[in-house]
């Protein structure tokens, strides 16, 4: 699933207010017993999430205001546990409120530098949204507790996503500015994206702060295993996303208006990882998201350290550098198949999409050729009605790779409609949601049956 964090800029959960903290908007509130009505969404298919935000803001406090006694004990031991990012984070989220959402290099000087009297004054003006921001951290830490154990008992696993990057307006960095490449103001030195890529000729500029890697050393990248920790008692298992950055990493002058001007630079390495497995014990369940510019080091490390990579069969029949290794006969057992990505396109957008539009990664000429190499690969006929998004379904599914990950989208054959980011663009992402019913009949076979012809499905589910 995608990063589970309070979402920030652009509604995006990789730009997300902490990494550590949980979405305020998952939070249940029928598990409270509040009998209050319900506001109808604008639309079953899009979140709305200022309005989103409201009620659960609103409906939230009047919980809180009723907690028993067992639950004020249970909130006062998730504080302690949780005190070395829970303090700062509750105190962040008041004062963002306090300055009207404005990003913290724009606060009132004292608390912007943290200076302690400051920040001393803001906790007591500020106590009562303090207060409200640790309650939802920990009514969503409960609810996810027992959604995780609900999921163990039915023999269901989860996989999360973590960001190598952090937003910049982000507790974490204000928390920990000198952990990051920022001037005197806390604004940004250099900025994290990558190269001219698929998605952009000109590279993606994503505007992350990035991390001085040599202060990081000297700690022992403490606040990385501070995070994986976080991380993996959330999951049972964790992509990296951008796991290239870790061997080198795309350095931007922030000042540049586009990614064009940045230089390769040197990551941390394995260092990082054996800090991580030293404290975690165990070896790492991890999955390295390794598209992009994939260099002998990355896979070095990624093999070194045991962890699958990613073959995307959506890349397999364009102009990908790794486009050959994404064919599903060129795939090997640890690996983890996508038929595509947050990203990407759904297949059937992928698929009908002409090519040459404002709003396409690929040429007419391009397209076609995608469409006609991912035709004959299918074993179809050009004009036949093919349903392409169970065909790649059935390649992904067919591969010898361990792990097979669909979208939801792709399960309900939706089209472009349904794409949940456009890398780029800053607006109109992250919005696409699931229909409460949607996952009928038709669905579960589509799903199942391509699981059980290719041995993905529990041995339960097999017919007798």
């Amino acid at each position: 699933m995608l990063p589970v964090g309070p979402v920030g800029f652009g509604d995006s959960p990789y730009s997300a207010l902490s990494a550590f903290a949980g979405n305020p908007l998952f939070v249940d509130l029928d598990a409270f017993g509040l009998d209050v009505p319900r506001e109808a969404p604008s639309s079953e298919d899009s979140v709305d999430y200022p309005a989103a935000a409201r009620l659960r803001s609103r409906h939230l406090r009047l919980a809180f205001a009723k907690l028993d006694a067992a639950a004020r004990r249970r909130l006062d031991a998730f504080g302690e546990r949780e005190a070395g990012w829970l303090d700062d984070f509750a105190l962040f989220d008041a004062l963002k409120r306090a300055h009207g959402g404005r990003p913290w290099w724009q606060w009132d000087e004292g608390v912007r530098h943290r200076r302690p009297a400051a920040l001393a004054r803001a906790r007591a003006d500020l106590a009562e949204d303090v207060a409200f921001a640790r309650q939802a951290q920990w009514a969503f830490d409960e609810q996810w507790t027992s959604f995780r154990g609900y999921c163990k008992d039915r023999g269901v696993g989860l996989i999360g996503d973590m960001p190598i990057f952090v937003a910049h307006d982000s507790a974490d960095v204000w928390q920990h500015r000198e952990l990051f490449d920022l001037d005197a103001a806390g604004l940004p030195n250099h900025i994290a994206g990558v190269p001219p890529d698929y998605f952009s000729a000109t590279g993606q500029r994503w505007g992350n702060p990035l991390y001085r890697w040599g202060v990081l050393a000297e700690s022992g990248y403490r606040w990385w295993v501070d995070r994986f920790e976080a991380a993996l008692r959330r999951f049972d298992a964790v992509r990296l996303d951008h796991f290239i950055g870790f061997v080198r990493y795309w350095r931007i002058p922030a000042h540049e208006p586009t990614a064009i001007g940045g230089k390769w630079m040197k990551g941390p390495g394995r260092a990082l990882f054996d800090a991580v497995a030293a404290k975690v014990g165990g070896r790492l369940p991890l999955i390295a998201e390794d598209l992009g510019a994939v260099t002998p080091k990355v896979t070095r490390l990624r093999r070194a350290l045991g962890l699958p990579g990613i073959r995307l069969v959506q890349f397999a029949f364009g102009t990908d550098p790794q486009g050959p290794s994404f064919l599903p006969h060129n795939h090997d057992k640890n690996a983890v198949v996508y038929t595509g990505t947050h990203d990407n396109d759904t297949s059937v957008g992928w698929f009908t999409d002409p090519g040459g539009t404002p709003t396409s990664a690929r040429t007419r000429e391009e397209a076609d050729r995608e469409r006609h190499r991912a035709l004959v690969y299918m074993g179809r006929e050009h004009g036949e009605a093919v349903d392409v998004g169970l065909e790649m379904m059935r390649l992904a599914m067919a591969s010898v790779a361990r792990t097979c990950i669909v979208p939801m989208q792709d399960v309900l054959g939706l089209g472009t409609e349904a794409r949940m980011n456009r890398p780029g663009s800053a607006e109109g992402n992250w919005r696409w949601r699931v229909r409460a019913h949607a996952l009928d009949a038709v669905a579960e076979e589509r799903l199942l049956g391509l699981a059980r012809t290719y041995g993905r499905a529990p041995a339960s589910t097999e017919r007798k």
